[in-house]
């Protein structure tokens, strides 16, 4: 048998007359991705060599001989998933074998890119077995699309080189694109959602502030279609950025920095959005310092429901019970919080400025974020923009933002709408083999170049995460996922 296939592959080369001379082309990476469709092997080249591609009797064995090839570039690499038991290597005169033992069920599509040179398999499900993973409207194998082919329903037909497109569910595809700029190597992943199967909206991790969670934790949580990391958060997974969600505000910001706002009839809205709020109680007007966070120093803090069942304060201040505009109750700390009202937390200054409170009191609490703002269900503020009406803009400098985010190549995560009006998730990797990330106003670029008509940024660096079907598509600079205080999810209406 071993016989046969050695003439076979002798057959092949003979039949497809590689030229005498020819310089041999330099394997330089391999890299392996599992996604819900499929598992894929890439292999990037110096040049695209000539290669054959066979398939044992029972159909678990490929093997891709690629003539006039070498891998001296890299370290042999091994890969084991769910659909692919063992990649191995030999080079045989000349020839590089790479063999994979394929599961039983599965099947093989094998392409190419002249620009970057890249060789791909993808590793599917035979006769396209639908094996979705999780009960989130995603199937495995919804539909597949190479580079320049169509995709279905209303969806953004871009076609370029280092393109990947495939539909992963109804009005949903999901995108990988690499190529090279000046620095080297850029990955980066993306999901199309249409507004009109779609909704998107803000997600805390564990359901509350503070809270620490993967975005793959959140998006099984919350059953979601796909989900993204989104605001910048502290340790302890206070958000550090604007969020509303259900029409509740759970974190705010000292800046005007920009936002993703969905109003009461599903409209987005995008912009910069400045939080103003003030108690009064007894005639004593006071500004709020922030909402469901670690009270500070001479600060008035309000806590509602999305902080959990207690404010989790120290002795050293006063808090007042709001429910339905009188104070019901007054602690020194620690309060539980009403599920249909706020507490009320103060300190120092602010503490004296209530002293002569007393329960039953009138109290009015006015949260102001100006129009449209005030009418926004659901904000997710992060920020600095990146594209406005099409074109780059990148506004870090006006939302000032310190140097680590405004400066250098990084991870970057990131939200549009696009110039169709669908939902647009993405990621690029960074600060890795395989990606060396982006500068913002780079990240902007390609925003414009996937369609965004409106962009911003989110948090990025090890806590770029993007998550399509339950599986994370792209390769956290972590090494793994980074737990996030929140998340920006896709969910059916």
């Amino acid at each position: 048998m071993k016989s046969r296939n050695l003439v076979t592959l002798s057959l092949a080369v003979s039949l497809l007359g590689l030229p005498v001379g020819v310089s041999a082309a330099d394997l330089t990476s391999v890299r392996y991705h599992s996604g819900s469709a499929h598992d894929r092997v890439v292999f990037d080249w110096s040049a695209i060599p000539k290669y054959n591609v066979t398939l044992s009797a029972d159909k678990r064995t490929l093997t891709v001989d690629f003539f006039n090839a070498d891998k001296r570039s890299i370290a042999e690499k091994s890969f084991s998933s769910s659909r692919v038991e063992s990649v191995k290597y030999t080079e045989r005169n000349g020839h590089l074998l790479v063999t994979m033992r394929l599961r039983d069920g599965y099947t093989y599509k094998v392409e190419k890119l002249a620009n970057p040179p890249r060789v791909f398999v993808d590793v599917l499900a035979a006769a396209q077995k639908k094996t979705a993973k999780k009960p989130s409207g995603v199937t495995a194998n919804a539909g597949k699309n190479g580079v320049g082919k169509e995709l279905e329903g209303n969806l953004l037909r871009l076609k370029f080189d280092g393109l990947y497109s495939e539909m992963v569910a109804p009005g949903m595809a999901r995108r990988e694109y690499v190529y090279w700029n000046d620095a080297g190597k850029v990955s980066a992943y993306f999901v199309e959602a249409d507004k009109n199967i779609y909704n998107v909206k803000p997600a805390l991790a564990r359901g509350r502030v503070p809270g620490l969670q993967t975005t793959s934790g959140i998006s099984d949580m919350t059953d979601a279609v796909a989900a993204v990391n989104a605001t910048y958060f502290a340790g302890n997974g206070d958000a550090i950025g604007m969020v509303k969600i259900d029409g509740d505000m759970a974190g705010t910001t000292y800046y005007k920095r920009t936002a993703l706002g969905i109003l009461s009839n599903g409209q987005p809205v995008m912009g910069r959005v400045s939080y103003n709020g003030r108690v009064t109680i007894g005639g004593v007007s006071q500004a709020v310092s922030g909402v469901d966070a670690e009270r500070g120093e001479d600060n008035l803090t309000l806590y509602n429901h999305w902080y959990g069942t207690r404010t989790r304060t120290n002795e050293f201040g006063k808090e007042y019970t709001v429910v339905n505009g009188k104070v019901t109750a007054i602690n020194k700390g620690n309060s539980v919080i009403p599920k249909n009202g706020v507490v009320v937390s103060v300190h120092g200054a602010a503490a004296d400025a209530f002293a002569q409170v007393k329960v039953g009191d009138k109290a009015v609490i006015s949260q102001e974020l100006g129009s449209p703002w005030n009418q926004a269900v659901e904000i997710m503020g992060a920020g600095p923009r990146l594209v406005e009406n099409g074109n780059v803009k990148v506004t870090a400098g006006w939302e000032q933002f310190p140097s680590d985010i405004r400066y250098g190549r990084a991870p970057r995560s990131a939200v549009a709408i696009l110039k169709n009006g669908n939902y647009l998730f993405g990621v690029v990797d960074g600060r890795q083999e395989d990606s060396v990330g982006l500068t913002l106003t780079e990240w902007a670029e390609l925003l414009v170049k996937m369609g965004a008509k409106d962009a911003m940024n989110l948090d990025g660096g090890g806590s770029s995460a993007l998550v399509v079907g339950g599986e994370v598509q792209n390769s956290p600079s972590d090494g793994h996922e980074r737990s996030v205080g929140s998340a920006l999810i896709l969910t059916k209406k």
